[in-house]
């Protein structure tokens, strides 16, 4: 029996009238444009308040986000599993699931496992910082032209040449 050839990816045109389409159809029928940060702040100060409720309190970051509803009663918490549910349909269906970790020749598990924490990371923080994510602030923020969001965008483009430039060797 011969494995199944995987389906090619959309063409990127294809992909961002699908993504535009999405992004108004939240606006529309929820009132918010896309996003994702926000969730994992939800978490975190929820997992926080239930071990150490006082310091989550006192904490300048997470105390803005006490007294939230539980995760579970936000739009955004939804719309993440929509996001994990679609892009596990999609890899299957496409016939493209599978479990691995891409890395160069010469980088073992152990390296490429500890670059993709270290730059998770700091993009949670540029989104902390930033005030919403590459979804949230980007392409939300964008469709309704705000300023900060075209700001944004420049800042994380010019991040990422600058950052894949000096982590290339890490693929070859």
């Amino acid at each position: 029996m011969t494995e199944r050839k995987p389906q090619d990816f959309w063409p990127p045109l294809a992909a961002g009238v699908g993504l535009g389409l999405t992004l108004m159809g939240m606006f529309l029928f929820t009132g918010h444009g896309l996003g994702a940060s926000d969730f994992f702040n939800r978490l975190l100060t929820w997992l926080s308040a239930s071990a150490a409720p006082d310091w989550t309190e006192m904490n300048s970051f997470l105390g803005s986000f006490v007294g939230a509803a539980h995760p579970l009663n936000s739009w955004i918490s939804w719309e993440i599993a929509g996001v994990a549910i679609g892009a596990l349909l999609g890899s299957l269906i496409a016939r493209r699931f599978r479990l691995k970790i891409e890395r160069g020749p010469r980088t073992g598990v152990g390296p490429r496992l500890g670059i993709a924490v270290a730059g998770g990371m700091l993009s949670g923080f540029g989104a902390a910082l930033a005030g919403g994510c590459t979804s949230g602030l980007g392409l939300s923020g964008g469709a309704v032209l705000a300023v900060a969001a075209f700001v944004f965008l420049i800042a994380f483009f010019a991040a990422g040449l600058l950052v894949s430039t000096l982590t290339r060797r890490i693929w070859q």
